[in-house]
Formats: structure tokens, sequence, C-alpha cells
């Protein structure tokens, strides 16, 4: 009995120093790995781990979305030249009038009037001038014969001839500005286009135009609109007149339409800092109005080869705009400008050149002069090739 208790007590002993051994083994092997997991964080620290970017060169092409409006490609405010009343209207609002064609007619009776006057005004003066010519006629022939008449009084005569006569030329004159005013009475058409404002009513007192009166008609060319658009002038370096914009319209939605620039305004609004561009788009549908609004993308290419690197790898602090460049696995900082940006790339101009290492995701973290590692190289480690389970892949 003695053996047995003696031997049941060392089974017991022997496992209680396996259970303290195997304790100690596992917390040393848990600080080691607590100081190497420490170790690694320090170092990532001191020497971070990034990925890097190549820089390119080439040419960026990006496009711009703006506002724009549609507007006739010509309108025109018709009011009356003279005073008068409106004797009859031949178009409404929508009609379709031509060049040329009568829209309505005034009746100004002191017109007539004015006619009559200046009509029997020529008259008397052509009667003065017929009287004098005779006259001077006369004398003219009688001062064939030597001594007969003087040549002061010829003269005289001749003056006077010639004073009639304009006298008649400026009474013609005077008819013909009241007759022009007798044309001014018929309002037509200036071109072809769209009635889209009726002002007036029959028997109603027109009169010349001025700021605060409204206009007898508006007529609009709906058949070719202008696409207005304000570029920025950030981009306007690059715009040109054989570029095509594609813009829609709200009313419209689904529908995607295009357009050729045709002008360029070549200077900037003094209040926008923009500058004007205007498409011609041709609207033989009739699907577009005039005074729409419209989301128009100008595309805005690069005029010439530059830097590229991906939007990321520029950082934008409070001091500056600048790229990390790696060289022999320290970071520095590059003082770039910020130019077109088309995806996740984007143009930079500074003391680069192509192939260029730079930091692809880049922080004002990553200080200026600090070590760096390429973390692409580090994923090929075997460490790196481990799936999420901690296995080797095979």
């Amino acid at each position: 009995m003695n053996i047995l208790k003696n031997r049941s007590i060392n089974v017991v002993a022997l496992v209680a120093i396996s259970v303290s051994l195997w304790s100690a083994c596992g917390s040393d092997k848990k600080e080691k790995a607590d100081q190497a997991q420490e170790q690694q964080q320090e170092a990532a620290v001191e020497d971070p781990a990034v990925q890097l970017a190549p820089v390119i060169k080439g040419k960026l092409s990006t496009s711009i979305a703006v506002p724009g409006e549609l507007i006739p490609y010509q309108q025109v405010d018709l009011y009356a030249k003279v005073n008068s009343y409106v004797k009859k209207l031949l178009v409404d609002i929508g009609s379709q009038v031509h060049q040329g064609q009568l829209l309505a007619t005034l009746e100004a009776p002191e017109i007539n009037s004015l006619l009559l006057e200046e009509e029997s005004k020529i008259k008397q003066q052509q009667a003065v001038y017929y009287a004098s010519k005779a006259t001077y006629d006369r004398l003219y022939n009688t001062s064939k014969t030597p001594g007969t008449v003087s040549q002061n009084d010829l003269e005289q005569a001749e003056a006077k001839k010639n004073s009639d006569l304009a006298n008649v030329e400026a009474a013609q004159s005077a008819y013909k500005g009241v007759a022009a005013n007798v044309a001014y009475l018929e309002i037509r058409a200036p071109f072809d286009g769209v009635i889209t404002t009726r002002n007036v009513n029959l028997g109603a007192y027109v009169g010349p135009g001025g700021k605060n009166a409204d206009p007898l008609f508006v007529i609009q060319d709906q058949n070719r609109l202008r696409l207005v658009v304000s570029v920025p002038e950030a981009y306007t370096s690059a715009l040109s007149n054989k570029d095509e914009v594609s813009f829609s319209v709200r009313s419209l939605p689904g529908q995607v339409f295009k357009a050729q620039v045709k002008r360029l305004a070549g200077a900037l609004d003094e209040k926008l800092r923009s500058e004007r561009l205007e498409m011609d788009v041709y609207n033989t549908k009739k699907e577009l109005l005039p005074h729409m609004y419209a989301d128009v993308n100008v595309p805005v290419p690069s005029n010439d080869s530059t830097f590229i690197v991906p939007k990321t790898a520029v950082v934008t602090s409070t001091e500056k705009v600048f790229v990390v460049r790696v060289t022999n696995h320290h970071a520095e900082w590059v003082n770039v400008q910020k130019g077109l940006e088309s995806g996740d790339k984007i143009e930079v101009f500074g003391k680069l050149k192509a192939g260029d290492q730079v930091v692809k995701t880049a922080t004002d973290e990553i200080r200026d002069g600090s070590p760096v590692k390429d973390g692409d190289a580090g994923a090929n480690t075997p460490a790196a090739k481990k799936d999420s389970t901690g296995n080797k892949k095979p």
C-alpha cells in the first residue's frame, strides 16, 4: 500500500511539473510574439512600406460638365416707328412667318395730311423755279447782243435759278421722308421665324419703342439654336472650334444631342472669369425650345504631353501641393502644380522626369527624407504568400 501511494504521488508531481513547464513555454512564446509584433510596428513607422507608381509622359484627355442655355439663333423685338393705331393684325402667337411677310398694318391719318402738304410744297417750289429759269434764259439769249444786258444782271438771274432749284430738291427730300413714314405703317418680318410674343390688339395706340415699352411682336428663328456655355479659365487653353460637345435637356431624359463648336469669345468674362462658347444646334424636329437649360460635356484634350500620375499620389496640404518621389529608398517631396484630371489620373507639372517612382497613395505623414521601402517587394516574400488561414500557398 505504501508503494502504491508513493507511485501516485510521483505521478501527480510529474504532471504538475509538466503543466508548469508547458505554461512557462507558452508564456515565453507569447512574449516573443508580442515583442516581434511591436518591433514590426516600430519598423513600419520608421521605415514604412509603400506602393510605388511610375511617372508617365503622355497626353491626358478629359471632359468637363458645365451648364448651358439654348437661345434662338436670331431674335428681334418689333416696334412701331411712328405714333399710330393698329388697323389690322395678320398673325398671332405661334404663327410661322417668312421674311418680308406682312404682320400688321397701322393707321396714322396725320401722316397722309403731311404727305399732301409736302407734295404741295414741291409744286410751289417747282413753279418758282420754272419762273426764275425762264427769266434767266431770256436774259441769257438777250445778252448775246453786246450792250443789251449787264453781266451782273445775268449772274443774279442765274443765282436765283439755282437757288430755286435747290428749294425744289429740298421739298422733294421732305416728301420722301414723310413717304418713308407711310411705309413704316406696315410691320413686316425681317427673317423666317416664329411669333413668340404679341402685345397688341386691334385699335391699340402704339409708338416708337423705349426701354419700358413692350414690343408689338417678338420673332425667333427656332430652326437653328445657339448652345451657349461658359468654360472656366483653367480649361480655356485646351479649347478648339473643331471640338464636338454632347448635351442633354431635362425635358427629354435619355436623349443625347451633339453640336459642333462654332464660335469662341477669345476673351474672359470680367464677372465670371470664363470664356463663352457657342455651338449651332439644328432643330429641324422642333424638339428643343429656346431658353432651355442643358447639361453640356465639353471635351478638354491636353495640348502637349505632360507628366501623369495617379490622383492619390498628389498631396494637397496647407503649405504646398507635392508628390513623394522615392530615390534610394528615401522619400523626397517634389512641388507640383495640378493639371487636367481624367478618371484616377491627373496631370502634374514640376521637377520630375519620366520613369520616376512616386508613392501611389501619398500623405504628408511620409516626411521628406525619411526612409521607405517598396511594399510590392515585400509582397513576394514567403510570409506574404500565406493565405488568410495562415497556410502557405502551393
